[in-house]
């Protein structure tokens, strides 16, 4: 590829998490989640601007002290990837990739990123995400998790909070084992044309039905492209996932 696609990272940050209000600003190992988010961010190649999107003046402040270009966004916005299509919107410059980064994801990895970013070098490719095997029968049950089961082009055929596939004949560690199963992690990246088309659709049956976002898309004909990796990311979504997260970061 001659011209290289531009790629901006938006990092939706809300103050009012219902499991952990005033997550971002929570502090881990002498900084705060959003910035060691932001940080890593930083450290993809393939990222040409990041914002952060949120609609509370205290994260607003935050950001601004570490040097972050903050936009302020609706505070009526039903997901993230809504809040993000608003950013895009406002801006004045055009970029062909869109990277929806998780604001409590605080040690991504920065060449995950830059994968899903290099997913678009297939022009088929609308919409690209992460995921990584099953570590095993634990996560394949836990609903919680969300399982992802993907074609062999690397489309991902449906997301379940269910164990899928499902094993008409009973499961044990070996026969698990034969099939990969994938967890999904929550990092999305959009082509700008598509992501404009995204906001625009109704929240769907499916996704009501399993409270996930991700299946609007799919049950609206778009497809979703997968890049497999084999690291282990820590999403911060209750007080308890803090205290691994410190750890995590002792252990580093």
């Amino acid at each position: 590829m001659g011209n290289k696609m531009s790629a901006i990272a938006v990092i939706p940050a809300r103050y009012n998490s219902t499991r952990f209000p005033g997550k971002p600003l929570t502090d881990i190992g002498g900084q705060s989640m959003l910035q060691r988010v932001y940080h890593q961010t930083q450290k993809a190649k393939n990222i040409q601007r990041i914002i952060i999107a949120t609609d509370d003046n205290r994260i607003q402040e935050h950001a601004s002290s570490f040097g972050a270009e903050v936009m302020m966004t609706s505070d009526r916005h039903p997901s993230g990837t809504d809040r993000i299509a608003e950013v895009i919107s406002k801006l004045n410059e055009l970029y062909d990739i869109v990277v929806n980064v998780q604001g409590d994801e605080p040690f991504i990895n920065p060449s995950q990123i830059d994968a899903l970013v290099d997913l678009f070098s297939n022009v088929n490719v609308d919409i690209a995400t992460m995921v990584k095997p099953l570590s095993g029968i634990q996560e394949y049950e836990n609903p919680n998790v969300v399982k992802a089961v993907m074609a062999d082009n690397g489309k991902v055929l449906y997301f379940s909070r269910s164990n899928i596939p499902h094993f008409r004949r009973g499961y044990n560690d070996q026969t698990f084992s034969s099939v990969t199963g994938y967890k999904h992690l929550g990092m999305y990246a959009y082509r700008s044309s598509v992501l404009s088309k995204l906001a625009k659709l109704a929240p769907s049956s499916l996704e009501q039905a399993e409270q996930l976002e991700q299946l609007r898309w799919l049950q609206n004909g778009f497809s979703i492209s997968a890049c497999i990796t084999h690291e282990e990311t820590i999403a911060i979504d209750t007080p308890d996932d803090l205290q691994r997260a410190v750890m995590f970061l002792k252990q580093r």
